[in-house]
């Protein structure tokens, strides 16, 4: 995780290992462009099954898209009721989504091993940013626009989630919560050119 901070204002930097694990899931059942918001496929591309068999006693597809997308909506917009620990190998915590439970029972493991890998990828690419300093441009776009406004910040909170994703953008979620690719640092016109209306709006 990476922290930026100043007189009342706060910005953290980090992925989330249970959105890894709904990203890997909804990949892997082909429900690319599901949820709220559809960020886009993973990278790497996760491998694709057919879920037909797996959650055919559970409503199908259909029902499977509509649970995984209720589960992505809460776990985006951060909601205390989120379902974030998992309990295999039963699932419990999906009782209530018995589609979901199925697909997630039978595709965990290699959602974990796929998890596994991503956050050791994150966890170096951190590392690189840290030594160049490209981690401080969060906290550089809030003092350029301090200066521009001629006053400090106003208090706000906002938590950057950062996930492997093909398409290089981001989406914010108000009041406070960013997703974004995490390849999206990698150019700095890009990255403002998401971030920085949000810095705009926050400060």
């Amino acid at each position: 995780m990476h922290h930026s901070g100043g007189p009342g204002w706060d910005i953290t930097v980090d992925t989330s290992s249970v959105m890894l694990t709904a990203l890997y899931l909804r990949d892997a059942a082909g429900l690319e462009g599901t949820g709220t918001p559809a960020v886009s496929p993973a990278s790497p591309k996760v491998r694709t099954v057919d879920p037909r068999q797996t959650v055919a006693h559970c409503g199908g597809v259909a029902e499977l898209r509509d649970q995984w997308s209720r589960w992505w909506k809460s776990l985006a917009t951060g909601r205390p009721e989120a379902v974030t620990n998992l309990d295999p190998p039963e699932f419990s915590v999906f009782t209530g989504v018995p589609a979901l439970q199925r697909f997630c029972q039978a595709h965990y493991g290699a959602a974990m091993t796929w998890g596994r890998e991503r956050r050791s990828e994150y966890t170096k690419l951190q590392t690189r940013r840290e030594a160049t300093g490209r981690s401080e441009i969060f906290a550089n776009l809030v003092e350029e626009r301090e200066m521009e406004l001629g006053r400090d910040a106003r208090a706000f909170t906002l938590n950057i989630i950062e996930l492997p994703l093909s398409e290089a953008r981001a989406w914010y979620i108000e009041p406070q919560r960013l997703i974004m690719s995490q390849s999206l640092p990698d150019d700095e016109e890009d990255l403002r050119s998401f971030v920085q209306p949000v810095i705009e709006l926050l400060v």
